[in-house]
């Protein structure tokens, strides 16, 4: 991988929960950009669900598969990429990512993550007797990558239509200022 950025698209990464699909599609609409979510291109590619995945292959062959998607993605240009919770919190996927698009955290408190996730059956990661132990074990682990995208925007309590609005204008501040230089 060359040191160079050259910034054509946008990712998203984070938490489960953190507002990576709903925000990005707003996003995408916003700059005329198409939206990828990479758990459903994995999805497409197995030909199994995220949780069909975990349970029969496993994690590791699920790992290795959005491996392959986030470095096929570096050959696109003008996405937005809604990344699976996992993949900022992976160096070298995080680093894939940071040689084509602007990597924006969306951040939110465990407490608020398990309000928005409680109810959803397709998060294989929470399939244990206390899911909320979970997500503060897992934030834990992967907040110091996700510290290293370069942008952290608060997703905590703000509408979609305003973060979008925020990822646009931090998208908007850093490709002007990659052209003045």
């Amino acid at each position: 991988m060359s040191n160079e950025r050259r910034i054509r698209n946008l990712a998203l990464t984070g938490f489960m929960g953190s507002g990576k699909s709903s925000v990005g599609h707003a996003v995408a609409k916003r700059l005329g950009f198409e939206f990828l979510d990479t758990d459903h291109l994995i999805e497409r590619r197995a030909g199994l669900s995220i949780p069909e995945i975990f349970d029969r292959p496993g994690e590791a062959a699920f790992r290795e598969l959005e491996r392959e998607v986030v470095e096929e993605l570096a050959t696109r240009e003008r996405i937005v990429i809604s990344t699976g919770g996992g993949v900022g919190a992976n160096p070298g996927l995080l680093a894939s990512l940071k040689t084509h698009a602007l990597v924006i955290w969306l951040w939110a408190s465990p407490e608020t993550i398990w309000e928005r996730v409680r109810r959803q059956t397709h998060r294989p990661l929470l399939y244990v007797g206390d899911p909320e132990s979970r997500i503060r074990e897992l934030l834990a682990q992967r907040e110091p990558l996700y510290r290293q995208a370069d942008v952290l925007l608060n997703a905590e309590v703000r509408q979609t239509a305003e973060v979008a609005d925020q990822v646009v204008h931090q998208f908007r501040l850093f490709t002007q200022f990659e052209a003045d230089e």
